[in-house]
């Protein structure tokens, strides 16, 4: 299981969660993102004005059609673009702990770190670690159970899908394949502990028990935003991490250096670094090895790009390839 901080935009979209138990995503690829990304049995709480309201378990998740039709939550327009979204991403929730906590508590300082590194909530949720769930799971009161639901259609259920070819993406039915799903797809591979144990062999971490680390999502760090942290559950002594860059495409010598630049900044608990790429050249490899970073190649078995592929098919297709050409 894992624990998310969902951040809403404002109060009246905030009452309208808590009153339903129910948590939305907008119409846009952060909102497919949040939907693929957090599984029925997570756990999370919402974020807003720098305070946690209570802890939830998700006991389904469903994606509707024709959302602008229905409610609770009224559409939200960007001033920006001036694209308007709706809430086809839908999770229903079982009140587990109601809380209200600041953010600046010392219990939070995972994500808390996340939110000032990035400068504020743009992010639609935020992946926090077991430590943190283990500390929200002590705090408030054990909730009543909920009867008041927000009735959503049945038939109006639909899949989300993804495509790899231009022009054939049509939000929010299907969304291109991007780096943002790529890491959730990799991220939740690497979670199962005999992916998470090849994937440190390959690596040669040969120390490093799968069944001791997590695998979270992004991470933000003063030198940028890691994109998969492996990191142990519960330290003792020195917490030991991997960091994980993901790429869609061809690797670049950019991506080496940043890899270097969180591991010099996590200094001796960091064990590893991989770098996982669509293509990547014999110099980059070498270059790479060099600096004892560990290259994969991703791909999705049997691909056929003129279709489009839901979330799961994705990931039981994904394969990881360690690339030793030097």
């Amino acid at each position: 299981m894992n624990y998310f901080l969902v951040s809403v935009s404002n109060r009246t979209n905030l009452d309208l969660c808590l009153k339903y138990a129910l948590a939305g995503f907008t119409s846009s690829i952060s909102g497919v993102w949040a939907f693929c990304d957090i599984a029925e049995g997570d756990f999370i709480s919402f974020l807003y004005g720098a305070r946690v309201y209570n802890l939830y378990e998700v006991v389904e998740r469903r994606a509707l059609r024709n959302a602008s039709r229905i409610g609770p939550w009224p559409p939200v327009t960007f001033s920006m673009s001036g694209r308007t979204y709706y809430f086809p991403f839908r999770l229903s929730l079982r009140p587990v702990r109601y809380l209200e906590e600041p953010l600046v508590r010392l219990e939070f300082a995972y994500v808390a770190e996340n939110l000032l590194l990035r400068g504020g909530y743009r992010k639609t949720h935020f992946q926090a670690d077991q430590t943190t769930l283990h500390s929200v799971s002590q705090m408030g009161q054990l909730a009543e159970p909920h009867h008041l639901s927000f009735a959503l259609p049945q038939h109006q259920a639909v899949t989300p899908r993804f495509a790899f070819a231009k022009g054939k993406a049509s939000p929010p039915e299907v969304f291109p394949f991007s780096e943002v799903i790529l890491q959730a797809v990799v991220r939740k591979h690497l979670s199962g502990t005999g992916n998470l144990g090849a994937f440190l062999k390959a690596c040669g971490l040969h120390a490093l028990e799968a069944q001791r680390l997590e695998v979270l999502g992004e991470k933000a760090l003063p030198e940028g935003h890691v994109d998969i942290l492996v990191k142990e559950a519960t330290p003792f002594g020195i917490a030991r991490k991997i960091v994980v860059e993901v790429k869609t495409g061809r690797a670049t010598p950019k991506d080496i250096a940043q890899l270097l630049s969180y591991r010099n900044e996590i200094k001796n608990e960091c064990e590893g670094a991989a770098l996982i790429c669509k293509v990547v050249s014999r110099e980059m490899v070498r270059k790479a090895t060099a600096e004892d970073v560990a290259v994969f190649t991703f791909s999705i078995r049997d691909l056929d790009e003129s279709k489009c592929y839901t979330f799961d098919e994705l990931l039981t297709s994904l394969e990881l390839t360690k690339e030793t050409r030097i």
